[in-house]
């Protein structure tokens, strides 16, 4: 007998369940026998992964796995890494406006006093 973690991250929650397991079950038959498909019926036709990397319904379970359950994702993470940089150099932009001004008031002061 194996023992392995099944996880899905839903929208507003953390679905988590630990089974015992025959040995050599496979990601398939561990995913029956959660209650998964039951809970969030959604996470049926979803791509799956053991620690991060994606694998095959028929992949052979090893004593301690944590079977991933992987939504699609929202963003695509090129996108949010350009906007990102786009807000980085922005908020430079401003700070570069204020230090100039700054420079400039302090030099007005010294002109005046």
């Amino acid at each position: 007998m194996i023992t392995i973690e099944i996880v899905f991250a839903a929208k507003n929650t953390l679905w988590q369940q630990t089974l015992t397991l025959p040995a050599g079950a496979t990601v398939q038959e561990a995913l029956e026998q959660s209650r998964l498909f039951h809970d969030h019926p959604e996470a049926q036709h979803l791509a799956v992964g053991i620690f991060g990397e994606r694998c095959h319904q028929d992949t052979r379970l090893q004593a301690g796995d944590r079977i991933e359950v992987y939504r699609p994702l929202v963003f695509d993470p090129m996108e949010s890494r350009r906007r990102r940089a786009a807000h980085r150099a922005n908020q430079q932009t401003k700070s570069t406006r204020r230090r100039t001004l700054s420079a400039a008031a302090r030099m007005v002061i010294n002109r005046e006093g």
